[in-house]
């Protein structure tokens, strides 16, 4: 039977680097099968969101649950272990592991899960595939375009079969062209796999696509609305 609790809350969250307060009660549901964007210039404290709400950082006060499951009073290595069965990450840049072909990154984070190595092969194989790279499994990063590299790091962020996947302006690195392409692929994976996502960007067009807009105002999360005819114009 299918969890009904949302996929990620975020519940009064607090983040201060020193005197620096970066966030002040940001509160966010993401309901299941959701993707919501998440705009803000840079700076405006979109990428430390994420990582506190992938469990790469603690947050200095507020909660983060995870299908329901608190994760505040988490061991480093219990909040280790949920992050990476159940959170899925892709980057602006892809973070490949250089000296592995692209089937040996996405087959990794499974590995390191303790799946056997035919299965992860066999999954990695069919996640790179249905990203169009079914010819490109034994090239290396350096061997593959921005566009190509990307994939890959979708095809990991999906491997460990993640109810959430988190994505820090994940094509912001990519020509106009590609971008769009890219972006396409995420947004088809993320509906093909059933996940919720917040995916952070700065172009309005593209977060117009998703469910729903939230930015980052006054260190607090609130509802955009994007006015179709703004986007036309451009």
């Amino acid at each position: 039977m299918s969890n009904p609790l949302p996929a990620l809350q975020l519940e009064g969250i607090v983040r201060r680097f020193g005197d620096l307060t970066v966030l002040d009660g940001a509160d966010l549901t993401l309901s299941r099968g959701e993707m919501v964007a998440l705009l803000g210039p840079s700076g405006s404290g979109k990428s430390s969101l994420l990582h506190v709400a992938g469990l790469l950082e603690r947050p200095t006060a507020g909660e983060v649950l995870i299908e329901g499951r608190a994760t505040s009073g988490l061991r480093d290595g219990e909040a280790t272990a949920l992050r990476r069965d159940r959170v899925g990450f892709v980057y602006q840049f892809h973070h490949l592991l250089p000296e592995f072909d692209a089937l040996r990154n996405v087959e990794m984070p499974m590995l390191m899960s303790g799946a056997k190595r035919e299965e992860a092969k066999a999954k990695a194989t069919r996640l790179l595939s249905e990203l169009g790279l079914a010819e490109r499994l034994r090239h290396q990063p350096a061997q593959l375009s921005g566009g190509e590299k990307q994939r890959v790091a979708i095809a990991r962020a999906l491997a460990n079969g993640p109810s959430v996947l988190l994505a820090d302006e994940p094509t912001g690195n990519l020509d106009i062209e590609t971008s769009a392409r890219v972006f396409e692929t995420l947004l088809d994976s993320i509906r093909n796999h059933g996940l919720s996502a917040l995916i952070a960007t700065h172009d309005r067009a593209l977060a117009a696509r998703m469910d729903r807009v939230v930015a980052i105002r006054n260190r607090k999360l609130v509802p955009v609305e994007i006015d179709p005819a703004d986007l036309a114009a451009k």
